[in-house]
């Protein structure tokens, strides 16, 4: 019988950096030995769900994204590899374990991660990071400290057989962050691209009866330079648009903006980073 394995799910759109997960984790760690799975968790300096920051954009078209980043839970994880005698080992659900006993001493488990999430605990001598909260889920729990914790939905725990995960990662169209790295983690990430990727946004102004208004339902086009449609959308109440998922250092784009009873217009714009085109006047 194949056996399921848990899987962190994250939305990065849902995130609002209330921190309910890393404080559920201290609540579930800090002052508590778990035995095999784990030892105390020190008061102070290690976040093992971390929170990353990135704001988008330039006033005052700008948008902040979080994102939560605990051990990733990998199939083929580094720090296995960097270890010694068994101190880090992958159990059959998924779960990567560090040994508080056999990992003493062993601090090249830490700079291992590529993802960062292994802290080092200086008084015990030990690398030290999140569980998924193992000891709970081998008790019957269906959820993690942080899932339980989380009043925005960002985080859900969900069990998946090898043979089921992509047909998952395409339906929920979820991915590995810093695919890269190769490691296939088991903390996959919704709107990873408010994290990784850019945006082209602006407003569009029209004059009406002498006075600038907002040109609410104006149809906005992004185009490459040869013409192929990328993606297109219409103007909101405040007469906003915002084209998303683009690449960073994208080249060069094409803007095309048309409303009833005025010119089309079409503006240029090289995307490096996030970018504001400003107010565009029809």
């Amino acid at each position: 019988m194949k056996m399921k394995k848990w899987y962190l799910i994250i939305d990065v759109a849902k995130c609002e950096n209330c921190n309910n997960c890393f404080l559920a984790c201290k609540d579930e760690h800090v002052n508590n030995d778990w035995g095999k799975y784990a030892a105390p968790q020190p008061n102070h300096g290690q976040r093992w769900m971390n929170i990353h920051i990135r704001e988008r954009g330039q006033y005052p078209f700008i948008d902040v994204a979080y994102l939560p980043n605990p051990c990733m839970h990998c199939d083929e994880a580094p720090c296995i590899e960097a270890s010694h005698d068994g101190a880090v080992y992958k159990r059959p659900d998924g779960i990567v374990i560090i040994d508080p006993v056999k990992s003493k001493g062993q601090k090249q488990i830490v700079t291992a991660c590529p993802y960062g999430a292994i802290w080092w605990n200086e008084e015990m001598q030990i690398p030290q990071k999140c569980t998924l909260c193992a000891h709970l889920l081998d008790e019957g729990w269906t959820k993690t400290r942080c899932v339980q914790a989380c009043p925005t939905g960002a985080l859900t725990l969900k069990k998946l057989e090898d043979t089921e995960l992509q047909s998952f990662m395409d339906k929920e169209k979820v991915e590995y962050y810093l695919p890269e790295k190769s490691t296939k983690p088991h903390v996959l990430y919704k709107n990873l691209h408010r994290f990784t990727r850019c945006f082209i946004g602006g407003s569009v102004a029209i004059m009406v009866k002498g006075l600038e208004e907002c040109a609410q339902g104006a149809r906005v086009k992004l185009e490459d330079t040869t013409g192929n449609l990328i993606d297109e959308c219409t103007t909101d109440t405040f007469g906003d648009f915002k084209f998303d998922n683009l690449p960073e250092n994208g080249g060069k784009y094409i803007i095309q903006i048309e409303h009833p009873g005025y010119s089309t217009k079409k503006i240029e714009v090289i995307l490096s980073k996030s970018t504001n085109v400003g107010v565009i006047h029809l």
